[in-house]
């Protein structure tokens, strides 16, 4: 097994998770099976109850695990499936040594830091390296582990601790550091400054490890002599020292670094068995990457979401459209509509009517899921318009907010209370996962299997005109199965159900183009060859390409770029081919 540990310094959110992700992707395409670990230094259990606004949105794994959203930046470049225990926080590590100690298992010894902490550390490490996430259930010969947050954090001293130690219990050989450190460039002079990078690699050579890659974040390439400056000072040779610059899309960081030998140095410092050149896999890279920027026609989708204000709450979502966009080569404008409520008309009549102006002019309309009343009522109003006006419209966990905006209607309420989505018509309920009394890991959580329950459905044509799928839920509240006939009678459709037929995860709108609300996050699977089927449909109705698209049997004409056809058989409805 071979480790490569990725750190990052003089700031946090530098771009360790892209950089972690982009060295597993060149790796994989060399034909190696790779996995992927993150270190969160936080002393949470898992990113579960956080706030979208504190760590960006929580991803959710096949097992239910609620994880950091780089795990989901891993799934998407590497295209594997990880657990929980691919993320590590302070937080378990504690409870697992504080368990151990209950037990009796260290026969009465005072349990420290060192070496109990470390040990765990360690321990978790490679056992979790081993745990295959391909779906050949291979097991991984690279583990590439990213360390959250900034060296010299004091949270994060136990870690890399744990990693100085790390080093001789699995040989030089087999273990590689890469320093994620950031080089900036101040506008008064417009010179690359390296002493953060010096003062950052000073202070980890000091805390025991040594960088065998620097990786230079910077918003233009590196000049020859910066490289020169920061190989001396910091003790590498200078090919050791790699740009990572500002560039179009995040998928051509692969690119960036094969280009610059990074692959021929993890051959002869790792003693990889693999050819220096990989090819087929990147060469899909580069053509996706190539075709993202020469993309002319545009669709605008509106976000009507509660968390806008920090693009990160909703990673997956903008990448899931992001991908599909590409699929249909179309570039993405997604527009923020997150004011639509009437109070902000009294409080700030601007953000009132420019979002309402963005949502009316908007293609299509895309309503992600959120916990809590604060910004229900503006969704509900997105929804509204989108049912009226025949817009093209997906709603990603959000069936309470649709059946509610159906109750409204129904029984002619212009203006809902913040607590009606939940209580007044009674259509939406509380699921029995859901202890009121403990927040975390008590949803509805994980992948879970929907049933198509008829022919006649958009969405099951979109997945390939599979019997099921398997998608990831997160959710507090399920639709009230005994209202299931009386929204029928309104035009809607149940079109998908749990494997009981007791939960409703599907509903489509007669006499709607694209009227889509699933229970669960498709987002979570989508790839950027593989985009998720809800997504798509979203995309092509939004492009007016939705109605041919269906009637060719879900295929897209080569001229596109690629091309996408049935596979019954297949895990996945879409097969993508070059073209």
């Amino acid at each position: 097994m071979k480790y490569i540990l990725v750190t990052g310094g003089v700031i946090s959110g530098i771009g360790k998770g892209i950089i972690a992700s982009s060295v597993g992707t060149i790796l994989k395409s060399c034909g190696l099976h790779v996995t992927a670990i993150k270190i969160d230094p936080y002393i949470n259990i898992d990113a579960g109850t956080f706030s979208p606004y504190e760590h960006g949105e929580v991803f959710v794994l096949d097992d239910g695990g609620e994880v950091d959203l780089d795990l989901g930046n891993y799934e998407r470049f590497l295209d594997i499936r990880l657990t929980k225990d691919n993320n590590l926080t302070t937080g378990k590590i504690y409870q697992s040594v504080i368990n151990k100690e209950r037990r009796g298992d260290y026969l009465g010894k005072t349990v420290q830091v060192v070496p109990h902490i470390t040990d765990a550390i360690q321990e978790w490490v490679m056992r979790q390296a081993r745990v295959p996430v391909d779906d050949d259930d291979v097991e991984p010969q690279v583990c590439v582990i990213e360390l959250g947050g900034t060296v010299g954090d004091i949270e994060s001293m136990p870690f890399i601790e744990a990693f100085r130690q790390f080093q001789f219990k699995v040989k030089r050989e087999n273990f590689c550091n890469i320093h994620v450190s950031l080089v900036p460039q101040p506008s008064a002079t417009g010179e690359q400054k390296t002493k953060p990078t010096q003062n950052s690699v000073r202070e980890l050579r000091g805390l025991g490890l040594s960088p065998d890659l620097i990786m230079c974040r910077c918003s233009t390439p590196l000049d020859n002599s910066v490289k020169e400056k920061i190989s001396m000072f910091c003790h590498v040779e200078p090919e050791q020292v790699i740009c990572v610059h500002d560039v179009s899309s995040i998928y051509r960081v692969p690119l960036l670094l094969e280009d610059q030998g990074v692959v021929g140095y993890f051959c002869c410092r790792l003693n990889l068995p693999i050819e220096t050149r990989p090819r087929k896999m990147l060469a899909k890279w580069k053509e996706m990457s190539d075709r993202s920027d020469r993309l002319l026609e545009q669709c605008s989708i509106a976000l009507v979401g509660k968390y806008t204000k920090f693009s990160d709450s909703y990673a997956s979502v903008i990448k899931a459209l992001e991908h599909s966009a590409l699929a249909i080569s179309h570039k993405l404008e997604y527009v923020d509509s997150a004011d639509l409520e009437a109070g902000t008309l009294q409080e700030e009549p601007v953000k009132y009517h420019e979002a309402w102006q963005k949502l009316c002019s908007a293609d299509g309309i895309l309503v992600p899921g959120g916990f809590g009343v604060r910004g229900t009522e503006g969704k509900i109003q997105a929804i509204s318009w989108a049912r009226k006006q025949k817009k093209p419209f997906l709603g990603s966990t959000s069936l309470k907010c649709i059946k509610t905006e159906c109750s409204a209607a129904a029984v002619n309420v212009t203006r809902l209370g913040r607590s009606s989505f939940r209580c007044v018509f009674g259509d939406v309920i509380d699921m029995p996962e859901h202890n009121p009394g403990q927040m975390g890991g008590t949803m509805r959580l994980g992948k879970r299997r929907t049933i198509f329950k008829t022919k006649n459905s958009i969405l099951r044509k979109l997945y390939g005109d599979v019997d099921y799928v398997e998608e990831r839920h997160r959710h507090r509240f399920e639709v009230n199965p005994e209202l299931k006939q009386h929204f029928e009678e309104k035009g809607f459709r149940f079109v998908g159900q749990d494997v009981e037929g007791e939960r409703m995860e599907v509903i489509e709108l007669d006499d709607h183009l694209y009227f889509v609300g699933v229970q669960y996050h498709p987002e979570f699977t989508s790839r950027p060859i593989k985009p998720s089927p809800p997504y798509l449909g979203l995309l092509l109705a939004a492009a007016g390409r939705l109605p041919g698209y269906l009637q060719e049997g879900c295929w897209l004409s080569p001229r596109y770029g690629l091309m996408f056809s049935e596979r019954p058989d297949s895990s996945h409805p879409l097969h993508i081919t070059e073209s």
